[in-house]
């Protein structure tokens, strides 16, 4: 395990959990498994994209020991949903021994509603952040592309823009931008990027919402483009024991990054009693 410090003030700890899964943790108190996003390779992220993500935690790292986990390294072809969520409760159980609280955000919500769906052991509380029951058209589309594109060597992050984004002036922008880009953010091993992305494209948990007995927590933004208030709103009634915040004028990866989000997040994990619906 090596270490490092931002700023001064975090400290950061570096390693991998069972099955190869990489983590970034910080901060002291009960763990909090933070689940991230799609990101082109399955590791810890480095450069401005790891400044980020620490400087995001860093408010929930003064309350909990957050553990900030990837998807493990050399996914097979083929593999599911389903699969990726045991190799998780597999890992935490090892790791911790009992349920934790997990904190996914996009295509770290569905493997922590899957995860939750089908390892209730492993989850003490759920929050689940720009993220729903099964992935929207758009948002599906455009990583199915992505995916493809980077496994055959294309520049692909461009056709990522239009879930960023709700306004498609902005979109077509945010395109070129990450076209001119791409060639310093390729996925390092491509086939562990298709595979998880083929993954999540089958995921849905439509008919299965009411297995999750965690108590969960549901985030999303009102101009989200990659996920629609729908979608947000049919993953938490189907869920028996949660509740829903929308962020008004907060899109995609915005919702983590709102001002009330700490809080919101801090006052659900630590709470001793029932949600309210």
């Amino acid at each position: 395990m090596t270490k490092s410090t931002l700023a001064g003030t975090l400290d950061v700890a570096e390693g991998a959990l069972r099955h190869g899964m990489p983590y970034l943790a910080m901060g002291t108190g009960r763990p909090l498994v933070f689940l991230r996003w799609f990101t082109p390779d399955h590791a810890n992220p480095r450069g401005w994209m790891r400044e980020s993500e620490l400087k995001m935690l860093a408010p929930l790292a003064r309350h909990f020991r957050v553990y900030a986990v990837n998807r493990a390294p050399g996914m097979a072809e083929g593999t599911t949903m389903a699969d990726i969520a045991a190799e998780h409760a597999d890992a935490l159980r090892a790791e911790f021994g009992e349920p934790v609280d997990v904190l996914g955000v996009s295509s770290g919500g569905s493997v922590a509603l899957q995860l939750a769906a089908d390892h209730p052991a492993a989850v003490r509380r759920l929050v689940i952040v720009s993220s729903g029951y099964r992935l929207d058209p758009l948002a599906k589309e455009g990583q199915i592309r992505y995916g493809e594109a980077a496994f055959a060597g294309r520049r692909a992050l461009h056709l990522m823009a239009p879930t960023t984004v709700s306004s498609p002036l902005l979109a077509r922008a945010a395109g070129a931008a990450l076209w001119l880009i791409d060639p310093l953010a390729r996925p390092r091993n491509p086939v562990d990027t298709l595979a998880f992305v083929r993954a999540e494209d089958g995921f849905d948990l439509s008919d299965r919402l009411g297995e999750i007995t965690a108590p969960t927590l549901v985030i999303g933004g009102e101009r989200d483009a990659a996920y629609s208030l729908e979608n947000f709103r049919y993953t938490a009634d189907g869920i028996p024991n949660s509740r829903l915040l929308i962020y008004p004028g907060t899109g995609h990866m915005g919702v983590p990054k709102h001002s009330r989000f700490p809080r919101d997040v801090t006052d659900f994990l630590t709470a001793d009693a029932p949600l309210a619906r």
